[in-house]
């Protein structure tokens, strides 16, 4: 994901929200993940993993481990966790040539990216996610400790002269602390943070938290922005350290939410710790069953499709819940509807592709990826 659409803005703020339906969202009932209910939806699962691996490993890898190259180590870290998640071994020869190209791409500060890349904190994050996903018997133990020191240097703090009223504060870009931070670069840095050893409690995830809560469209002691009232609907939006770049805004001037960054500003919110009776949580809850949709990206129609399905299904899964109650009522397992909604989409392949090709989702490789991250979370533990 690092062309030169991707050197601006990730994503933009999207659709427009009305106020929050406390009768929807996640069923409140916790229950273990479940496995796909019948043979035939799990035949259907096992079908379609197996097509898109195929693919990987037959059309996607190139002779050096590598996937999709050109954009930087980010696709092939995607590539090798989403063959991980799926039940392959690092001994795998496809997963374990591509292990060593990333291992080829450790730079001595502990970061783990292409060596004059931009997008040092993205590269890295995707590549701690890799690594702790192969990380058998301490064998990446050092470069995950090396890692999440690294990461820490490049989130916005004291250090760059950023304190706690700062609308940067806590967050994470593209490369190192300068320019601008967004929700989705922080929401890979507290799970990559999370995957290398930190806490909940840890001061660098706290500090996220802080810009997390500032990008959900919610009033409340968390987020005292001029504009957090003003959708005050339970989503979030990209960014509030540059408003300028948000320029999808609701008719009063405030930020629009869009799917994307409502399911990643959920999986943050429990990544550091907030409890599921917290409003943040339960504001964001409501946004996700009134806007509950498999076909779209909620308010950003088919752009960034495929990172949705990624966001939705890890989201959902880290939340614990098996269903979604939707703005009619109805109850959805949405396991079994992402699985659907994927074989129904996937190429005779085996790959994906977005028709849509804004932010490199016309690269078959990472729509694969992001489907088959997906579809991990679909299987039973």
């Amino acid at each position: 994901m690092h062309t030169v659409q991707l050197r601006r803005r990730l994503f933009l703020a999207g659709l427009a929200s009305a106020a929050l339906m406390a009768n929807l969202g996640l069923a409140q009932e916790k229950e273990a993940k479940p496995e796909i209910k019948t043979a035939a939806d799990q035949k259907k699962l096992s079908a379609t993993v197996a097509k898109a691996i195929e693919y990987l490993k037959t059309k996607g890898q190139a002779e050096d481990g590598s996937f999709s190259k050109q954009a930087g180590i980010g696709v092939t870290a995607l590539a090798v966790s989403a063959m991980l998640q799926n039940g392959l071994s690092p001994q795998d020869p496809a997963v374990a040539k591509g292990l060593k190209f990333l291992e080829s791409n450790i730079q001595p500060g502990g970061g783990i990216h292409s060596p004059k890349s931009r997008f040092v904190n993205y590269e890295t994050c995707l590549a701690v996610m890799t690594f702790s996903n192969a990380n058998k018997e301490g064998k990446y133990d050092k470069v995950l400790n090396d890692a999440n020191k690294f990461l820490k240097t490049l989130q916005f703090d004291g250090e760059e002269g950023h304190d706690k009223d700062s609308a940067s504060f806590g967050g994470g870009g593209y490369g190192a602390a300068k320019g601008r931070p967004d929700l989705s670069n922080t929401a890979f840095m507290v799970e990559a943070l999370r995957a290398s050893g930190a806490s909940a409690d840890d001061q660098a995830i706290q500090n996220a938290l802080i810009f997390v809560s500032r990008c959900q469209n919610l009033e409340s002691p968390h987020n005292t922005t001029p504009y957090a009232a003003l959708v005050n609907d339970g989503g979030f939006y990209y960014t509030g350290a540059a408003i300028d770049e948000s320029k999808e805004l609701a008719p009063n001037g405030g930020l629009r939410s869009y799917g994307t960054m409502t399911y990643a500003g959920l999986k943050s919110l429990i990544f550091a710790g907030v409890k599921e009776d917290d409003p943040r949580v339960k504001a964001a809850v409501g946004w996700i069953g009134k806007n509950y949709d498999l076909k779209s990206n909620p308010g950003m129609g088919s752009s960034g499709l495929f990172y949705y399905y990624q966001t939705f299904a890890k989201s959902l899964d880290t939340f614990g819940n098996s269903s979604v109650k939707d703005a009619k009522g109805v109850e959805h397992d949405w396991r079994k509807d992402l699985v659907e909604e994927l074989a129904s989409r996937q190429r005779p392949d085996g790959a994906w592709v977005n028709e849509n090709g804004q932010w490199m989702e016309g690269d078959a490789n990472l729509c694969t990826c992001f489907a088959l991250l997906a579809l991990s979370h679909c299987k039973g533990k």
